[in-house]
């Protein structure tokens, strides 16, 4: 995408009409148990703990250093989740930060009510450094977790291997072949 005409906010993700991918990174125990049941288990997954979903592939890759960054984000998942739970997740949402427009004991009670947390941090190119413009990770809390575990997952996969294959063609400066196996990322509408 060419920074000069993406928007500076926009949900960009693997979508079709009923599911949207989001990327978590997790410990062994937490993977092998998510893709052995198809959903999160309790535990090793904490469901009382914020989880943070990320539909940047690419920003999954820093957050996560390719799953090389320690071993309680090895694994790299995708998750496919209905369309209906993203959308329930942005409509209950508050910013993660109060911003200029609210003080802080405002954005306190709104943060109280919401279940989810929105957080709009610079997208990554594949050297894991900062374009100009941003995307969204979302902050599930303890009632959204239930309902992501229970209701939206649709499928997990783990991706951890070609995060590794996509980070060692960057090593080695084949550029657009390691652009050819990122995963298509729409704007979602």
């Amino acid at each position: 995408m060419n920074p000069a005409v993406t928007p500076h906010q926009q949900i960009r993700a693997t979508h079709d009409a009923e599911t949207v991918r989001v990327y978590q990174a997790f410990s062994d125990e937490i993977a092998d148990a998510a893709l052995a049941r198809g959903t999160f288990v309790s535990p090793p997954f904490k469901m009382e703990r914020m989880t943070w979903i990320k539909p940047s592939f690419l920003w999954m890759m820093y957050r996560a250093g390719w799953g090389l960054k320690d071993e309680g984000q090895r694994r790299i998942l995708a998750i496919d989740i209905t369309r209906e739970g993203f959308d329930w997740a942005l409509t209950n949402s508050c910013p993660s930060h109060p911003g200029e427009a609210m003080g802080k004991e405002d954005w306190a009670k709104v943060k109280d009510a919401s279940p989810v947390r929105i957080q709009w941090d610079p997208e990554r190119d594949l050297f894991l450094q900062p374009m100009g413009y941003r995307t969204i990770q979302i902050g599930l809390g303890k009632d959204a977790v239930r309902r992501y575990v229970s209701q939206w997952i649709r499928r997990i996969s783990e991706v951890t291997p070609l995060a590794h294959e996509i980070h060692n063609l960057v090593r080695q400066g084949r550029l657009l072949e390691a652009k050819e196996k990122l995963p298509v990322e729409r704007p979602l509408s």
